[in-house]
């Protein structure tokens, strides 16, 4: 299935609304779990640069500087910008019908001051950084010459700079069902590879010249069953008709808590497997 259109649609209805946008942005970080992860390590990893310049007087010139790698919608820059306004971010992403909606918006928002939008192809970088952090959240699925992408992230790292990717894993990421192995045709119909094993990912990591520092699996059992029913079925509703986004208050009036309840579960403790990989990778010091 193609999941871009889908995207696209919700992305023309939100344009230019403020109101419109933060309702949105709030639903994607409730049904997608993945926000969830995300948002945990990026509290982690700032909290972590935030005690480092503390004690660090060389690391503590300027702000701390973030390249969000294919922000999309933009709803994490938004949360970092919200959370921590004196981090400066950089926004990119290749399409530019995304970058005008996210840019009018963090304008009519008060937030552009310290967020800038810009088109880039990650496989031809040309920001210079230095940046502190990097985020990349289910960008390198979609990306053919990864290894490239993760060489720019290390050229533009300031030493010590974390970089957080989020991926689907090959342990089913990507709703791979083994009879669509053979023809290599997942859920999303726009990736180029359903998913990293996380040896596979670290190698390549450290090819770019990276080190990687925790890798965990995410959407284990309890996750993937919610991603069912509150993404899969949902997103198949609205593949088949637009007219079914008139049925969704009432279908999560259903299945919202028991989503998040499984959601809870999945983050409890580590999962020994899951069709998501939240990766961590840092530039030697």
């Amino acid at each position: 299935m193609d999941y871009d259109p889908i995207k696209d649609r919700f992305g023309d209805v939100i344009a230019g609304n403020a109101v419109l946008t933060r309702v949105f942005f709030f639903i994607l970080h409730t049904v997608f779990l993945r926000a969830w992860y995300v948002r945990r390590e990026l509290k982690r990893q700032i909290n972590a640069i935030q005690r480092r310049r503390k004690v660090d007087s060389a690391a503590s010139s300027g702000p701390i500087r973030m390249l969000d790698a294919g922000t999309g919608f933009g709803q994490f820059a938004d949360y970092v910008a919200r959370k921590w306004p004196d981090i400066e971010i950089d926004a990119v992403d290749i399409k530019l019908e995304y970058l005008d909606r996210a840019e009018t918006i963090f304008k009519n928002t008060g937030l552009s001051d310290h967020v800038h939008f810009s088109r880039e192809d990650l496989t031809e970088l040309t920001k210079e950084g230095p940046y502190d952090l990097i985020l990349s959240v289910d960008v390198m699925e979609h990306i053919l010459e990864d290894v490239e992408v993760f060489r720019h992230f290390n050229r533009v790292l300031s030493p010590g700079g974390v970089v957080i990717i989020n991926t689907p894993s090959d342990q089913g990421g990507s709703d791979v069902k083994p009879f669509e192995e053979s023809i290599g045709e997942g859920f999303v119909g726009e990736h180029v590879r359903d998913g990293y094993n996380g040896e596979e990912i670290a190698d390549k990591l450290r090819l770019a010249g990276l080190d990687t520092s925790h890798i965990i699996y995410t959407y284990g059992p309890a996750g993937s069953l919610a991603w069912e029913f509150m993404i899969k079925w949902p997103m198949q509703m609205l593949n088949a008709t637009w007219a079914s986004v008139l049925l969704l208050p009432f279908y999560y009036t259903i299945f919202l808590v028991p989503g998040l309840l499984l959601h809870v579960l999945d983050m409890r403790k580590p999962n020994k497997t899951g069709t998501g990989l939240l990766v961590v990778a840092e530039k030697k010091a």
